[in-house]
């Protein structure tokens, strides 16, 4: 199978790559750079042994990316390529709209005239809003908390429109919860560009000393210890996910979450990161971001029956995992 990966030297990116390879898929990359690097693309050859081939274009340049799909004739797509800070899509929505809509817009107009009918979506919990129970099914309503998380949902809604108006389109919407951890080679792992907006990474930096102290944003959430409780699961499991969804005998529109079904407070988090690296992480308490909530994990009943998905990674492995790749980097 020959996938096209939009987003591709981004973190879920970049690690799901790794899993197509594993999986002798041909892969072809296109990624604006925007926020990830390009020299992903030499760590992934070196890890995997094999090339791909990558195209720097922002997915918003439509005629730009219409030369990829004349060129290379793939068998299906998938999109993680988006702008993904919540707290920066407060400050600018309209910057988040543009971008994520247009951005997807254009990518499935093509898709549908050049007749590729097959996308895994990269969507996210957001879609969720403030649950009122937990865990979260995927059955449950959908409202969001913030521009980031809307467009996400509006691009859930496309795809839905999309399928109604042309059920010949194979479409797997993938519900994220909190991806963490790195590639066992330590070569690649979440390396955002400027500062973090991402808590695992911004942990990591705080103890090897590149940033001062971790923020803990809210200590009064209900919740277990006032830090507000989150699904983490290793980016390895997630990437496996994406593998399962390409491979996945149901066909038509399908909608999964992907998490471990487990909750962990921040503080639990920054706890065991400094007990399985024998490291200290300054830390103190901030007040509330806008759009947070006090807690988020998923059921992940539907993945396992359906995909077969069964995350094996634990929070321990998700600690020590992050802090070698920026070791070793």
């Amino acid at each position: 199978m020959k996938v096209l990966v939009t987003g591709g030297c981004g973190y879920i990116g970049s690690h799901t790559i790794l899993e197509l390879l594993k999986n002798d898929m041909e892969v072809i990359i296109v990624d604006s750079l925007i926020n990830s690097k390009k020299d992903v693309i030499d760590k992934i050859k070196k890890i995997t042994g094999k090339d791909v081939t990558f195209y720097e274009i922002d997915l918003c340049d439509k005629e730009k990316l219409r030369t990829i799909f004349e060129k290379e004739k793939f068998d299906s797509v998938i999109h993680f390529a988006g702008l993904k800070a919540v707290g920066e899509s407060v400050e600018k929505p309209l910057m988040y709209y543009e971008n994520n809509l247009i951005s997807t817009i254009n990518l499935l107009d093509l898709m549908k005239e050049y007749n590729v009918k097959k996308i895994v979506f990269s969507s996210s919990a957001t879609v969720y809003g403030n649950p009122q129970s937990l865990p979260i099914k995927e059955d449950f309503p959908l409202s969001t908390t913030n521009p980031y998380g809307t467009t996400k949902l509006m691009i859930e809604t496309i795809l839905k429109d999309l399928y109604k108006s042309d059920n010949s389109f194979d479409i797997t919407i993938l519900r994220y919860f909190n991806p963490i951890g790195a590639d066992k080679s330590g070569l690649l792992g979440e390396d955002p560009n400027g500062i973090p907006n991402n808590l695992m990474p911004y942990i990591v930096r705080v103890a090897v000393g590149k940033l001062p102290i971790l923020n803990i944003f809210g200590d009064d959430y209900n919740t277990v210890d006032g830090t507000g409780v989150r699904d983490y699961i290793h980016v390895c499991d997630l990437a496996d996910g994406h593998v399962l969804a390409l491979k996945n005998k149901k066909t038509g529109l399908k909608i999964y979450n992907l998490g471990t079904g487990k909750g962990t407070s921040v503080l639990e988090l920054v706890n065991t990161f400094e007990h399985v690296n024998n490291v200290k992480v300054n830390r103190q308490i901030a007040p509330r971001r806008d759009g947070d909530i006090d807690a988020c994990y998923a059921s992940n009943e539907l993945a396992k029956q359906e995909l077969g998905f069964n995350p094996k990674y634990t929070i321990e492995d998700m600690c020590r995992d992050s802090y070698n790749f920026v070791k070793n980097n």
